[in-house]
């Protein structure tokens, strides 16, 4: 038995018998996550984005089906997110790569998702391939209040010219009656090598420093989660030095970040994505100082995990063991995403 599995299994137990014991504390659950849905483009060619590049229009046979399982493939594994702990669907969701608001209507309104009342927070970027960040919630629980689109502005260091790439979306909202932000990202890839690019994502840092020190030059408790596909590992510059996420919470000190990712590629080997053979932790979920503590008379941090159910698995062939990705070689594969989702849990103790 993995230490990882022995560790759910003690998560399930605490939160069944919290829950649900009548002479013990009780508390409320709620699941917020990231998932890179790896290129969930419709059909249509768009003459205003270079949509023509990805792996759905390749596909020459029957692309209305395709579409159709990649959106119910996509939307099952959005349900299944933490749902053997909480028993619903989660609260938030963050979302890469995807092509524009009509896909990710067509995904909460699959039969995986249509159960919870999900609305979408989208806006188009000016990526040159058309490829979004998003976030769907269930206005059950969290009824936002504002968002913004956050422009990210890179230029190429040889031509000087623009690079058009994914913005960086904030929604401020409220988890039931406790106000919290959430920026989604998805930062320039390593394309060229990740030595080439880093300066990209060092910018990408910079913005969302930016954005998480506006939020706490308002509050220096607030409560912010940075989630998404950073290109970059925990420890790397861009997390580690820019953001100055922290290891280990007791480091962790008013208006600062914790990452609980870092402990989780380090110290328990796991990842959420895999290139040659080498695993890297590129989806995280990044949470401020007002999310953690033991007092949990409002919602705060309880356990970080990549979401790597042995479904999501590639079980044979080139990509053995990874992720088991959509597209490969311009085929559908029936697969999910290149990507395994990352996740936190939020708890809250009852009155």
């Amino acid at each position: 038995m993995t230490k990882s599995l022995i560790q759910l299994i003690i998560l399930i137990f605490f939160f069944n018998y919290s829950l649900f014991s009548q002479s013990e504390r009780k508390f409320k659950i709620h699941t917020v996550a990231f998932y890179n849905v790896e290129n969930l483009f419709d059909t249509i060619n768009d003459p205003n984005k270079q949509d023509e590049k990805s792996p759905m229009m390749d596909i020459t046979y029957n692309r209305g089906g395709v579409y159709k399982q990649k959106i119910k493939n996509m939307a099952k594994v959005i349900a299944d997110i933490g749902e053997d702990v909480t028993k619903k669907n989660p609260a938030i969701v963050g979302l890469s790569e995807v092509e524009n608001k009509q896909v990710i209507i067509d995904l909460i309104k699959d039969s995986s998702l249509s159960g919870t009342n999900y609305e979408i927070i989208h806006y188009e970027s000016p990526d040159k391939r058309g490829i979004d960040v998003a976030m769907i919630y269930n206005k059950e629980s969290f009824k936002p209040i504002s968002s913004k689109s956050y422009e990210l502005l890179i230029y190429d260091d040889q031509t000087n010219k623009r690079i058009y790439t994914r913005d960086q979306l904030l929604v401020s909202g409220t988890l039931e009656d406790d106000l919290i932000h959430i920026i989604v990202n998805h930062w320039p890839s390593r394309s060229g090598g990740e030595a080439r690019s880093i300066s990209k994502r060092e910018s990408a840092a910079r913005l969302n420093k930016k954005i998480i020190d506006s939020l706490h030059s308002l509050d220096k408790n607030a409560r912010i989660i940075t989630m998404g596909d950073f290109n970059d590992n925990p420890m790397n510059n861009s997390i580690k030095g820019i953001l100055g996420a922290k290891k280990n919470k007791e480091d962790v000190k008013i208006k600062e970040m914790y990452n609980p990712m870092e402990k989780i590629l380090t110290n328990e080997g796991i990842g959420s994505n895999s290139y040659r053979d080498v695993w890297f932790l590129f989806d995280q979920v990044i949470i401020s100082k007002g999310l953690l503590g033991n007092d949990f008379s409002s919602y705060k941090f309880y356990k970080a995990g990549v979401f790597n159910k042995p479904y999501l698995t590639q079980k044979e062939g080139r990509y053995k063991g990874q992720p088991f990705r959509s597209f490969s070689y311009s085929k559908f594969t029936n697969g999910y995403s290149d990507h395994y989702p990352s996740f936190i849990y939020l708890i809250k103790e009852m009155k």
